[in-house]
């Protein structure tokens, strides 16, 4: 019978520490979105590493992003990718090829509008380890899918204590890949060009333009 009440007193600490540990997770990340919600806009310098062992698989890049509200400007791995909220325009110069779709047709997919919020739904938090990286504190919090059948295993996602910003995002898919986003420059309410999220044909006359209508 102690046995029983033992186990039972335990099981309830452990529920309420990982409810604790939820809790906390949550609140955490509610500051860091209420953060990026009080920018006008923001620009973001980042480095991508991706990895897999078992297929000997490495590929590192770097790239930019500005974002303003739902509009985004992308440069990554060769191209550029422009959201007026309406058309998406994916601008490839090395093929002199662009691409335009409708905002619908992105859907399903993690836009860059979305890679500071996306955590907001279809995962579980969870307190993780708390590092120091060159005299930044590093908070991380464990994200876990709740859709059994997505491709992910699970996310890191760390976080500065002191400014609230994302550090970096560490994911880990169910084939072994992982992928790492470090944030390099993290800059806000820049004065950026009424044109910067218009997309100008006359730019690319001797381009191919798959309108996809």
């Amino acid at each position: 019978m102690k046995k029983l009440v033992l186990v039972l007193v335990l099981g309830v600490f452990a529920f309420n520490a990982n409810a604790q540990n939820a809790d906390k997770a949550k609140k955490l990340l509610d500051e860091v979105s209420e953060k990026v919600n009080s920018y006008n806009n923001i620009y973001i310098d980042f480095k991508y590493e991706l990895n897999n062992k078992e297929s000997n698989t490495k590929q590192e890049s770097k790239g930019n992003v500005t974002l303003e509200g739902e509009k985004y400007l992308l440069n990554f791995l060769g191209f550029t990718k422009i959201y007026d909220t309406k058309k998406v325009y994916t601008i490839v110069p090395a093929n002199e090829e662009v691409t335009i779709t409708n905002a619908e047709d992105e859907e399903g997919s993690l836009s860059p509008s979305q890679m500071l919020t996306f955590y907001k739904n279809g995962y579980t938090y969870s307190w993780d380890i708390l590092q120091n990286i060159r005299g930044r504190k590093i908070q991380y919090i464990k994200l876990v899918p709740t859709d059994s059948d997505s491709d992910i295993k699970s996310v890191l996602l760390g976080i500065d204590i002191k400014t609230k910003h994302i550090y970096n995002l560490i994911e880990t898919g169910k084939n072994g890949t992982n992928t790492t986003l470090t944030v390099n420059s993290f800059k806000t309410n820049q004065p950026l060009s009424k044109s910067l999220f218009i997309f100008d044909e006359s730019k690319y006359e001797d381009y191919y333009i798959d309108k996809n209508d």
